[in-house]
């Protein structure tokens, strides 16, 4: 009888060892682009923001599953997070976001017309999004590359979520008021 609860003690560690690895393979499916995106948001330098993405899937790959498995998305953010933010420490500069990057997070479900004046649009925004405040760019991008809830967003920046709500209404606020009339919704047209 020990024998049998010998051998399924065996096969429970194997099948956790089997769950860690599906679950990186998942977040590597799921978050892998958005990392990138996320990261970049910080450093302007894709090569860069890959090598951060790629050291947060290390990092995921040593830790036990029951740590990050119910808070992955946000765990993976932070990690990313606070890499892209030693990255910046170490080289103590900014490098600008250039055109051919950005070109790369335009989506390719557009026709060439419609991606090329899609292209300058972003464009223009992003260059009013660096003129925000840094706390103001990041929750802009957190709520709207990333789709973090603003509870998310609180967790992972260690604001209250109070916080990331003022900085959102603030920062659109802003860039509204700095938005050229025809990059404005209709809606907002007066």
């Amino acid at each position: 009888m020990r024998r049998g609860k010998s051998g399924e003690g065996h096969s429970e560690s194997f099948t956790m060892a089997k769950v860690s690895q599906q679950l990186i393979e998942e977040a590597l499916n799921d978050f892998q682009g958005p990392l990138i995106g996320y990261a970049m948001g910080f450093l302007k330098d894709l090569d860069r923001s890959k090598d951060v993405v790629q050291d947060t899937f290390i990092k995921l790959s040593q830790q036990k599953t029951e740590k990050v498995e119910r808070g992955l998305k946000t765990w993976l953010f932070t990690v990313c997070r606070n890499g892209a933010l030693d990255q910046i420490r170490k080289n103590k500069r900014l490098v600008a976001l250039d055109d051919d990057n950005r070109a790369e997070l335009v989506s390719e479900d557009w026709s060439p017309d419609e991606r090329a004046d899609q292209e300058d649009q972003h464009q223009v925004i992003w260059q009013l999004i660096d003129r925000l405040s840094d706390n103001q760019q990041e929750v802009i991008r957190l709520k709207f590359q990333q789709d973090l809830s603003y509870r998310e967003i609180a967790e992972l920046t260690g604001l209250k979520e109070g916080n990331v709500g003022f900085l959102l209404h603030t920062g659109l606020k802003r860039l509204r008021e700095m938005m050229p009339e025809e990059l404005q919704p209709s809606h907002l047209k007066s």
